[in-house]
């Protein structure tokens, strides 16, 4: 209890302690990142399987989840040690190189570490020390895992959106961020917002805009921060897809016209943005509409 009553009122030790402590969970959100698509990818095989009559390939397989097998090099089977498995000063001590086959690792997993501590640091003083706090650091890390999987994989996973949804709601039972009826309805008409539009797009242009998971995770975000966010967040993400999107399709993809782009990363940068500034975000649609 004395160590809560220091982070309540020492905002300096607040600061450290969530930097610290959220360096760990940037090195987590790696291995969610990496694993998840692999764990689900296996699922859907093993369901397939299962209705064909085959049998399992998963049945010769060795377990593998979040936590099993300890993390290891991809390219040789390394296992990674304590010592290399420290957040962003291990890749920088090991010179960004595996230490048994010198593969290069990828700059991904350092940016992930620090982009999770700044903006779990940023959080810490915005909100200080308290449920808002807490709460919006388990939104962070989800928005985080969900921005890399699907610009990876093209696809959100619903064992995140899906609790991601539900616990906006819960959340939001103590007017967290915003009203339960806000939350409520943000959920709904977050839902309904993109899935009319992709209807609408698909029957003018007998194609898919974006797919459900997009839907999903417009809701949870609808369902944290109330549906008054909703036209900041669907126009905000829809100009952000349009100008840094068509840079990453440039430089990563080699300006391929016919790659898809995802969705999702600019819904959760969006998503962020208004929850944790609702209020000045509203302030700004004011302005806008007024």
């Amino acid at each position: 209890m004395d160590i809560l009553i220091l982070l309540q009122e020492n905002t300096a030790l607040l600061l450290i302690t969530v930097g610290i402590f959220t360096l760990l969970i940037g090195s987590f959100l790696n291995a969610v990142i990496y694993r998840v698509p692999i764990i689900l990818e296996r699922s859907w095989r093993q369901d397939c399987q299962e209705m064909l009559g085959e049998n399992s390939d998963n049945e010769n397989q060795e377990t593998f989840n979040i936590l099993t097998p300890r993390s290891q090099c991809p390219h040789c089977g390394h296992g990674i040690a304590a010592l290399e498995n420290i957040p962003v000063l291990s890749y920088l001590f090991l010179r960004g190189k595996c230490s048994s086959c010198r593969h290069k690792i990828s700059i991904e997993y350092p940016l992930v570490e620090t982009i999770t501590m700044l903006l779990s640091v940023m959080l810490a003083w915005k909100f200080g020390y308290g449920m808002q706090l807490l709460a919006s650091l388990v939104l962070l890390w989800a928005l985080i895992v969900l921005f890399m999987i699907d610009a990876k994989t093209m696809f959100l996973p619903d064992n995140i959106t899906y609790p991601l949804l539900w616990l906006g709601i819960v959340i939001n039972l103590d007017h967290t961020f915003t009203d339960l009826e806000s939350s409520v309805l943000g959920a709904i008409f977050g839902y309904l917002s993109l899935w009319s539009v992709y209807h609408i797009f698909r029957l003018i242009t007998d194609k898919e805009g974006m797919g459900y998971g997009d839907f999903k995770l417009l809701a949870a975000i609808g369902a944290w921060g109330g549906w008054q966010i909703l036209p900041f967040v669907i126009m905000s993400s829809a100009l952000l897809g349009a100008i840094l999107g068509s840079i990453w399709l440039f430089i990563i993809q080699k300006n391929k016209a016919s790659q898809p782009i995802p969705f999702g990363p600019w819904l959760a940068i969006a998503g962020f943005i208004a929850i944790v500034w609702r209020n000045e975000v509203g302030q700004v649609m004011q302005l806008a509409f007024s």
